[in-house]
């Protein structure tokens, strides 16, 4: 549900730490009522700012006025040097459900207060100016980050590395117009030289720029979804079992029946900091049961789609059917030769043109190695890249946009109107990620994906 829009008169409050029972449990007000929420709740002035006090917390105007709820911590933050830059109270409670309903009774009855939607604190520190709109989403990744690299890219999105490097381009072309509409404006006027040439220079080094940002092979939204990896091959060549063993657990069903294997069974790995999500596959082969062959489509669009493959093969089915072969999608793979404990084939045969691994799933023989190629490959695609890069489809678009535009530029006929233009429509590309412009039609997408209390 979209963040609710309001004039700034509402006071929000939320449960700002996780749901369920816990020691502790921080709730956050924020808002020109949140001072005398301070006074009605403690029977006392906020503290000092940025100091924690210890309070005794009572219901004020609720059903049970006059009763103690709790003890706890009061942190009091004025605005603007807060993270929403509004007026923010904390109250540090204990964490049972009791104690959180009677205070969220005791909230509630409060004159001016409401509960937050999600991701409405969030959404204020924007609109106030606390943060853009890529240090708003950095800070979403950060608190759903699973891996590590997850949390270093989240965590230099979040302190503005992103917003920083679109600003300056947005710097330079905003300068840029400012030369070509002085010439447009100015056209009597004694100017010092024609301003056409340099603006196209400076367009020609801002172009090479965004080239490079945008080839950087979707690393940052691999980072921050994870690498699709797709586990494919005929029946019975123990797909499965490998995606158990990688997971550690039982999530895919093992048979010793062909075609048990029907839908996608997906589990979420954590490699080397990069998160991958692995799928197991229906058998590849032609069938009449026409729920089989549904599956059968299913694994080749997967693998289609997916980042990676792992063939996997059976050795005593040896050797693979060139039909099998055939069907399978182009693209980066690792081939494995499973069950060569059972029927041995010779070391670093080749298939599809590359040497393949030697795989027993059920001895555990050959397990690391596929699993050290395995990282190697989703590193190779999603490791964090040493600047900060795009991590989501609609920077992407944007910053596309913004290149198509300074090359239009770049191929006008000549004079500064037609150049103005394009490099107008650049700079507010670029502003749109930031949210300096045009940025009503995004914040409800934006902030709408973060938890309550954020």
């Amino acid at each position: 549900m979209a963040a609710a829009a309001d004039d700034g008169s509402d006071t929000i409050y939320a449960l700002a730490s996780g749901a369920g029972s816990a020691g502790i449990a921080v709730y956050r007000l924020s808002g020109p009522a949140a001072g005398a929420a301070v006074r009605a709740l403690t029977g006392a002035a906020p503290p000092p700012p940025r100091q924690a006090v210890l309070r005794r917390i009572g219901d004020a105007a609720g059903e049970a006025a006059g009763s103690e709820i709790d003890r706890g911590l009061v942190l009091w933050f004025p605005g603007p040097a807060s993270f929403t830059g509004e007026d923010v109270a904390e109250f540090h409670l204990h964490g049972g459900r009791a104690v959180r309903a009677a205070f969220y009774r005791a909230l509630a009855a409060l004159p001016g207060l409401r509960a937050a939607e999600a991701g409405e604190f969030t959404r204020r520190a924007f609109e106030n100016g606390r943060l853009d709109l890529t240090q708003a989403e950095g800070l979403a990744d950060l608190v759903a980050a699973e891996t590590e690299g997850q949390r270093r890219q989240a965590l230099r999105q979040m302190e503005g590395a992103l917003g920083a490097r679109y600003d300056r381009w947005r710097t330079d072309l905003v300068a840029c117009l400012a030369e070509l509409e002085a010439a447009i404006d100015f056209v009597d006027e004694d100017l010092p030289e024609d301003v056409v040439p340099p603006a196209i220079a400076r367009l020609a080094v801002l172009a090479a720029e965004l080239e490079a940002h945008l080839a950087d092979g979707s690393r940052g939204e691999r980072l921050r979804d994870g690498v699709q990896v797709a586990i494919v091959g005929p029946p019975n060549a123990g797909k499965s079992s490998l995606l158990n063993a990688l997971a550690r657990r039982e999530a895919a069903i093992v048979a010793d029946r062909a075609g048990t294997t029907r839908d996608i069974v997906e589990v979420a790995l954590d490699l080397g900091g990069v998160p991958v999500l692995l799928a197991d596959t229906a058998g590849l082969r032609h069938s009449a049961d026409s729920v089989e062959a549904e599956g059968v489509r299913r694994a080749l669009a997967r693998a289609a789609s997916d980042d990676i493959r792992i063939l996997l093969l059976d050795a005593t089915a040896w050797p693979p059917d060139p039909a099998l072969l055939a069907d399978l999608p182009s693209g980066p793979a690792i081939v494995a030769v499973n069950k060569v404990d059972l029927a041995p084939v010779p070391a670093g045969t080749a298939v599809l043109g590359q040497e393949s691994l030697q795989l027993s799933v059920r001895t555990g023989s050959g397990l690391s190695a596929l699993l050290t190629r395995l990282e190697d490959m989703a590193a190779s695609l999603a490791a964090p890249a040493a600047e900060a890069g795009i991590t989501r489809v609609r920077h992407r678009e944007a910053v596309e946009e913004c290149l198509a535009a300074v090359r239009r530029a770049l191929a006008a006929p000549g004079g500064a109107e037609l150049v103005a233009e394009d490099v107008r429509f650049a700079a507010r590309s670029l502003g749109r990620i930031t949210g300096r412009v045009d940025v009503e039609e995004i914040l409800d997408h934006v902030f709408a994906r973060f938890c309550i209390g954020k």
